[in-house]
């Protein structure tokens, strides 16, 4: 007797139904994890001195005395710095999106995390205000100046941030926001308000389509959608009692829609003219070319002085999509790689602005924030060698690193240097002690001898003489002190399978690739013993998700870069398209960069290295 077909189960929907239930168990779990603060006053004795803290709020909101006492005995008793109070009656949706985006268990021990809140109060120490040079004039006009401002606090709190629920605060009138208003929230909290609505809008037509399509499986998913709000946030144990709650739940397809339409049309808008007033000094630059901003090619390797060169890649700015096209030569003695011809000085300010500052300097604070087990690692290199006193970290930008790395040595002293004004940023965050701003040679003879650790991470790549940056760390380095320093590999398999796509090449800022045993030999020529290598650790897992990005760009450059023609209607909706159809892409290539990392770590080969060496002592 043949056995009955299995039922068919529509994929789509299940998945949905799947991410819904996962997501609303997880907000639950960390809605509970969230402190709550008491609504009668504490006892006298746990009361400190007000005149430590000041409580930031939105227009509207009005904390009671109650309530902000509580807060201040709850931040000392935690050793918090800065608190951010979520209002009782925090809308459903807006409570949703802070436990999508937070975990309270780890937030405070996320040193490099964003620093998120409701936007409504926040209870900030005076010192802490102070070095981050905040002047409180009054209420903030909205929540969003106020999210803005907590992400700020969060990096000079960096292990002292916290989160409490205040049930006796009320969000006042600006519960709610659409629009502009919640553009102008996502985008102070470093979230892309044009890619979000997009991304809900598109949940919502899944949705949408599975109760066409499919019926029960497609019910239940747009069920537990429209329920999500109830399981998560509602119950006699809830914590919150948010004040739409009632209609948040069979009226929510309706309204998403609504918000995100609006959140989409105000990102379009603004989009439109946000870097308009960068546009004019490019026009400028541009005027004459681009041909001022490389030197003459030079006939001969820059490490070993062979001319038998090859061109190894050519390629356009695919990070920024600024005009110009870049070669890199591969020395066929040496194995060194190298960009030929070399930009100007003048092409280096000009192809590294808005890169890291300015223009993008948020994007770029953002990956840098998300690297934090790449440092962890980093440090821990270290572990079976040195216990290090005193560390430099150079080309520390905003000092990321150091301020990782204090979770694996906090009794290490870390000072950063580097070109940017970072480097005084992460001095007044207290990442860093001390920040060098300047060329790192220049640095060599005052600091001659002392540093037990210098680092180079993704440093030495950038710079246009990589024999002067290995001299200056010699010099700096007391005796049987430690040199570490992390490359890209150009002799990784992925660099020659993905071509111009392969991220690390990062024209055209990366002056040179050096094989590892080239470095070994430069450290060695120094009166540096080379103690540990690794390949796979360092590998950094962005082979392919990286090419689809460099691809994309290739396809459709930002049509509002600032350097590039007025934008159109036509550019933006090639664009638009392009990102649309590169979705499945990034997908697949997330998957494979996840295969490929786990291939890489178990094999000690990926597209990166690293290597500790110690100073001879005699």
């Amino acid at each position: 007797m043949t056995p009955p077909p299995l039922p068919r189960i529509p994929w789509v929907p299940a998945a949905l139904l799947a991410a819904l239930g996962a997501g609303t168990v997880r907000a639950r779990r960390r809605l509970r994890a969230v402190h709550v603060l008491p609504v009668v006053p504490p006892p006298a004795a746990a009361v400190p001195r007000a005149a430590g803290w000041r409580l930031l709020t939105a227009r509207d909101v009005e904390p009671d005395a109650a309530t902000f006492l509580a807060a201040c005995a709850h931040a000392e008793r935690e050793g918090l710095r800065v608190l951010d109070l979520l209002p009782g009656d925090l809308p459903a949706e807006r409570a949703l999106g802070l436990l999508r985006l937070v975990d309270p268990a780890r937030y405070r021990e996320d040193r490099l995390g964003e620093g998120r809140g409701a936007g409504f109060a926040v209870l900030v120490a005076e010192e802490v205000l102070a070095r981050a040079g905040v002047e409180v004039a009054g209420p903030y006009a909205s929540p969003a100046e106020l999210l803005a401002l907590t992400r700020r606090l969060k990096e000079y709190a960096a292990d002292a941030t916290g989160l409490a629920i205040a049930p006796a605060l009320s969000c006042g009138p600006a519960g709610e926001a659409a629009g502009p208003a919640r553009a102008a929230e996502l985008r102070a909290q470093g979230l892309p308000p044009g890619a979000l609505a997009m991304a809900q809008l598109g949940g919502l037509a899944l949705l949408a389509a599975g109760v066409v399509r499919h019926g029960r499986w497609g019910a239940a998913a747009a069920g537990l959608y429209c329920l999500q709000p109830y399981l998560a946030l509602g119950g006699p144990g809830s914590p919150l009692r948010p004040a739409d709650l009632a209609r948040a739940g069979a009226a929510r397809p309706v309204r998403s829609l609504g918000a995100a339409l609006s959140t989409a049309s105000a990102a379009a808008r603004r989009e439109g003219s946000a870097d308009a007033d960068r546009a004019a000094s490019y026009r400028a630059d541009l005027a004459d070319g681009t041909g001022r901003f490389l030197e003459p090619r030079r006939p001969d390797c820059p490490w070993c002085g062979s001319h038998r060169l090859s061109v190894r890649v050519r390629v356009p700015d695919l990070l920024q999509g600024k005009p110009g096209r870049f070669t890199l030569e591969h020395c066929e003695d040496c194995g060194h790689v190298f960009q030929n011809p070399r930009l100007t000085l003048e092409g280096l300010e000009f192809y590294y602005r808005d890169f890291y500052d300015g223009r993008g300097g948020e994007g770029a604070g953002t990956v840098f924030g998300r690297l934090g087990a790449a440092y962890r690692s980093r440090a821990e290199m270290l572990r079976p060698h040195a216990v290090p006193a005193s560390w430099l970290d150079v080309g520390t930008g905003h000092g990321h690193f150091c301020n990782a790395a204090r979770a694996v040595w906090p009794q290490t002293r870390f000072d950063g240097l580097d070109m940017g004004e970072g480097v005084r940023e992460a001095e007044h965050r207290g990442w860093v002690e001390t920040g060098y701003q300047g060329q790192f040679p220049e640095f060599a003879s005052k600091l001659a001898g002392r540093y037990e650790v210098v680092s180079m991470y993704h440093y030495l790549e950038h710079t246009r003489d990589p024999f002067a940056e290995l001299d200056a760390a010699a010099a700096v380095l007391a005796p049987g002190g430690h040199l570490t320093i992390e490359l890209p590999d150009p002799q990784s398999r992925m660099a020659g399978l993905l071509g111009p796509a392969w991220l690390p090449w990062f024209q055209p800022q990366h002056q040179h690739l050096i094989p590892a045993a080239n470095l070994r030999e430069a450290l060695s020529a120094r009166g540096l013993t080379v103690l540990a290598e690794e390949h796979g650790p360092a590998h950094q897992g962005n082979d392919f998700f990286g090419a689809v990005a460099l691809t994309a760009t290739r396809l459709a450059p930002d049509p509002d870069r600032p350097w590039g023609p007025p934008p159109t209607p036509g550019a933006r909706a090639r664009a638009n398209a392009v990102r649309a159809a590169a979705l499945p892409f990034f997908a697949a290539a997330a998957a494979l960069d996840a295969l490929r990392s786990t291939a890489a770590r178990h094999s000690d080969g990926g597209n990166a290295y690293r290597l500790l060496a110690r100073k001879d002592t005699r």
